[in-house]
């Protein structure tokens, strides 16, 4: 979440209201909204409270045309209506809400059997709020298993990782006090090297994080190249290196669309994957998933057990209540599409990527990054003949049109590359691509006039982070 400041100064006078939000009667209409930053003297009527906050909201990116975000922006009415209907009811609580909690383990089994554990029924996992925080989980039990191997005092734990990593990972070995060894970018490689990656490695390192579809390129790290290098690693020194695969985007994505690919629970090495629901799962945020691909993999002192909500209810989470309703929504939609509906909707959104990509690149004046072809997401830059104007001024011209289009620049050793990037998902259709397209095209003449970049200070270029 958002870290927030207070206002720097208070309110100097109400704002004024449409009398005609208030209810119709002399004394419940309102001419004044009530204050900003501290709560009103009293209640208002629902349907001005309702009109002052809808009002607002109108004023924020309609998210359809947010091409920065990965996570799912429309999902059925009867998904909706299933999510309403269960808004109310607490994950945590699964002694009292028993069905629910069979449709988060019937889920946990379904992607068990997605991505290849060799037993299926022996697998373990749960649901979590994000990627993120399942991330941290799968964290904190390879730190655990590694504190296990490795009793010597004073050690400090290590984690492997490309420097594309989503910040999660970041956040992860900030708050966890494990030593982040990140694998630079160089030329055009823009995620993780296997052999450099098994270099970093010592008897201290607790994994290796493999991402299965980068967000700064869409690209997927070779995973199954990861894990044959740290194969040789052991064979020459000894270690046993286990990898989380981070599948936040790809492990829902590549199971349809590239069956062959060698990426999960088939490579031995792979200890634990995760996934966001709320992204290629087609869910609504927010919803994540953790698997481990037995119980020697997810150490058993992590799992608490509390009888104080009734039964006996082992919990691995960060947090302890959240909503049900995205659970039901995921197994709504695992249920509704199957593995073929899943494979047309995926098929569907990597085509519109590589079509875009292709008219973008087709217009001349930028140079493709990657192409759509793995995540439905591509990267391009300007070309190196185009000097009038640079990614930060199309991602702002663009957003004038209600695009909301992300440009930012690379981490090491490729700060110097400035990409924008196009998330094609579910609801994005070939008509919305098209209109997309055409936008883009009408702004490049204006563009072409400008006598160099717009926009100097780049960090403050764009909302968009990592």
């Amino acid at each position: 979440m958002a870290l927030h400041k207070g206002p720097e100064k208070p309110d100097e006078r109400p704002l004024s209201v449409n009398p005609f939000y208030g209810e119709a009667n002399p004394v419940g209409g309102m001419t004044e909204a009530p204050p900003k930053h501290r709560m009103p003297d009293g209640p208002i009527s629902p349907s001005t409270a309702y009109q002052v906050v809808h009002d607002e909201l109108m004023l924020d990116g309609n998210s359809r045309l947010n091409l920065a975000t990965f996570v799912t922006t429309w999902m059925e009415p009867q998904a909706g209506v299933l999510m309403a209907e269960c808004r109310d009811k607490n994950m945590i609580d699964k002694d009292e809400y028993p069905r629910t909690a069979e449709l988060e383990r019937r889920c946990v089994a379904m992607l068990a059997d997605l991505w290849n554990a060799p037993d299926p029924s022996a697998a373990v996992g749960c649901s979590t709020t994000g990627s993120s925080e399942a991330c941290m989980l799968a964290g904190m039990a390879l730190k655990r298993r590694w504190s296990k191997r490795n009793p010597k005092p004073g050690a400090r734990p290590n984690l492997v990782m490309g420097i594309n990593v989503q910040v999660c990972w970041e956040k992860f070995c900030n708050f966890w006090e494990v030593e982040a060894r990140l694998v630079p970018m160089e030329g055009e490689r823009y995620h993780l090297d296997p052999q450099a990656a098994a270099d970093l490695c010592d008897e201290n390192t607790i994994g290796v994080v493999g991402i299965l579809g980068s967000t700064f390129d869409g690209s997927y790290e070779p995973i199954a190249d990861l894990c044959a290098a740290l194969d040789a690693l052991q064979e020459r020194s000894g270690l046993d290196i286990p990898v989380h695969v981070d599948g936040a985007s790809g492990a829902m994505v590549a199971p349809f669309l590239d069956p062959d690919l060698v990426w999960d629970f088939r490579l031995p090495r792979v200890a634990s994957i995760n996934t966001s629901g709320h992204k290629y799962g087609l869910v609504y945020p927010g919803v994540g998933w953790a698997l481990w691909r037995d119980k020697e993999a997810l150490p058993e002192e992590l799992v608490f057990r509390v009888n104080y909500l009734g039964g006996d209810m082992p919990t691995f989470a960060l947090n302890f209540s959240r909503p049900g309703a995205q659970v039901v929504a995921q197994y709504y939609t695992l249920l509704r599409l199957g593995r073929e509906g899943y494979r047309a909707v995926q098929q569907s959104t990597r085509d519109v990527a590589m079509a875009v990509a292709e008219k973008v690149e087709s217009l001349g004046d930028f140079r493709l990054l990657t192409r759509g072809d793995q995540l439905p997401v591509f990267a391009f830059t300007t070309a190196p003949e185009v000097t009038a104007y640079d990614v930060f001024d199309v991602s702002r011209r663009l957003r004038e049109n209600g695009w909301l289009v992300p440009a930012y620049t690379f981490p090491p050793n490729r700060e110097d590359l400035s990409v924008i990037r196009v998330v094609c998902r579910n609801g994005f259709s070939e008509d919305l691509a098209a209109l997309f397209v055409e936008d883009l095209t009408r702004l490049l003449p204006e563009l072409r006039k400008q006598s160099g970049p717009a926009i100097r200070d780049k960090g403050a270029a764009t909302g968009f982070h990592h």
